[in-house]
Order: structure tokens, then C-alpha cells, then sequence
């Protein structure tokens, strides 16, 4: 969300602290129904509070893009008012979790978040997600409709062309150097990070399969949304055109607005303060 030397990288090979009580063993299946056995999913692995507020009426579960990681949106726990407590997503494979494998696969992933979120989600909730993020949110807040376990009050979706739109990209096949080459083309990393081969060689399996689970997911046709849905884009996103930003009215029910603002993909690292103005602003009501 806040780009800042440190957190807003595309790629952040930092460390995180996690907070909160640990949660059992979930066991489940994929929503194709295909039965597996998953190892535990821990809630503090997946989720990270960097400034608890346990008096805040709102919880903002933030999703992070390909490459990224928690502490992308550590900024926006400070930024934001004590009526909102940030949530914000670790994927296996990054930071900390390094050891752990990658999961490259949005549906497989959904399944995980959703078992690691719900015993999180103690007060009303909002979800934010960028790129990557936005698509996965949109499918948890599937798996918790379908579950009747509530849903987001806004589903703010960012960077992201809708679930139904398709287009054909295979970088995830590129070799390295296409692979760097694309990071550079969007702009969501500082250049010496990506000189650093040390780095590189650390980081770019986790973007690898981010970018595999995301070019690979395919929108399988259901019920829309419930809850509203908030589509913030950038009016130069080569990865999302404004009509593919719109066609997310199509997947809610529910309410349904589209912010433009001047920027690529990353548009957010120079519309920081109007990104967090149009949440506070959506959220406002229920604070």
C-alpha cells in the first residue's frame, strides 16, 4: 500500500513478527473437492498484526501481490485510524517462511487463508487486495459465503483486471533474467534490489510461483458476491485495462465503484494518500 524503501518493494526479503494465539490442525479439500491432507495451518504463520488495536470496530485484512509479502502494508497500520486494525497476509515461501514450499496454486491457497483467517475474524472486516491479492481475496470471500461465515463489508480490489478476465501470460515460464526483466517493467522495485544476486537468488522462487498461481488461475462461474466490491486501478496498469477494472461489477451483488486514479500497476506508491482516504471513507460508517 505505502511504498517505502524498506516495506514497499515488489520483492521484500525482510523479517516480520507475528502476534496473536496459535490455531489447531485444519484438514480439508480443495473447492474442485479433491481430497487432501494439509499440514496444520498456525494463524500466526499467515497473518500479521503489526499495531493490534483491540478496541478498533474494523478489521482490514490486507492481501499482498506476487512477490510481495506482510510487511508491504506495514506502513498502513500506522496511517490508519485505531478504529481500523490491519491484518496482513504472509504467504509460505518468503521472509520467515522461507523454508516452507511456495503454494502455486489460488485455489489451494484460498483454502489455507480461509482456515487461517477465521479464527482472526472477531469483528466486522474489510479485504484489500493488490494484483495477485485482489483475485485471491476475492476467493476466500467466496469460501466464507459458501460456508455462511460472513464476508468482507467492502472487498476493495487493486491492480487486478475481474475474476472472468483472461488473458494469456506465461511469464512464470521465463528463465531469470525475463523473469527480473518484467519486476523492472512494473515499477514495484528499486533497481539496486534487483542488482543484488544474493537477493535475486533468494527471492525470485517465491515470485516464480506467485506469478505460476496467478497466470495459471482459471475463474470458475458461481454465484456473485454478496458484499460490495471497490475496484481501485491505475489509468497506465499495463496488466489492467479500465474495462477490465469495470467487469468487476459483474462478480457482486452488491454494491459497486471504480476509482481511477494516475499510475501503472503500482499507482499506489504516489496515490498513497488517496488510497487510504478512500478506504477510511468506505469504512467511515461502521467506525
Amino acid at each position: 500500500m505505502i511504498v517505502t524503501p524498506h516495506s514497499g518493494t515488489m520483492i521484500d526479503a525482510g523479517h516480520d513478527v507475528s502476534d496473536g494465539p496459535k490455531a489447531g490442525p485444519l484438514n480439508g479439500t480443495t473447492e474442485g473437492g479433491k481430497n487432501m491432507t494439509r499440514p496444520a495451518v498456525v494463524a500466526d504463520d499467515w497473518v500479521r498484526c503489526f499495531r493490534p488495536e483491540p478496541s478498533a470496530k474494523v478489521q482490514l485484512v490486507c492481501f499482498p501481490h506476487a512477490g510481495g509479502s506482510a510487511s508491504f502494508f506495514h506502513p498502513v497500520a500506522r496511517a490508519l485510524p485505531g478504529t481500523v486494525e490491519t491484518l496482513a497476509l504472509q504467504y509460505p515461501g518468503r521472509q520467515d517462511r522461507r523454508a516452507e514450499p511456495c503454494v502455486d496454486d489460488i485455489a489451494a491457497l484460498a483454502d489455507l487463508v480461509v482456515e487461517a483467517l477465521a479464527p482472526r475474524l472477531d469483528r466486522p472486516f474489510a479485504f484489500f487486495g493488490h494484483s495477485m491479492g485482489a483475485t485471491l481475496a476475492f476467493e476466500v470471500t467466496r469460501r466464507l459465503e459458501q460456508r455462511r461465515l460472513g464476508g468482507p463489508l467492502t472487498l476493495f480490489a487493486s491492480g487486478r483486471r475481474a475474476p472472468s478476465r483472461k488473458r494469456p501470460e506465461r511469464v512464470h515460464l521465463l528463465d531469470d533474467d525475463g523473469l527480473v526483466g518484467e519486476i523492472r517493467r512494473l515499477s514495484g522495485t528499486e533497481a539496486e534490489l534487483l542488482a543484488d544476486e544474493e537477493l535475486l537468488r533468494m527471492i525470485l522462487p517465491a515470485v516464480r510461483s506467485d506469478y505460476r498461481a496467478i497466470e495459471t488461475y482459471t475463474y470458475r462461474p458461481g454465484p456473485p458476491l454478496n458484499c460490495p466490491v471497490l475496484v481501485l486501478t491505475g489509468d497506465d496498469d499495463p496488466l489492467t485495462t479500465i474495462e477490465e477494472a469495470r467487469a468487476w461489477s459483474e462478480h457482486t451483488a452488491g454494491e459497486f465503484d471504480l476509482k481511477v486514479f494516475p499510475g501503472g500497476h503500482f499507482y499506489l506508491a504516489a496515490q498513497q494518500a488517496a488510497v487510504l482516504r478512500t478506504i477510511t471513507d468506505r469504512l467511515g460508517p461502521h467506525l
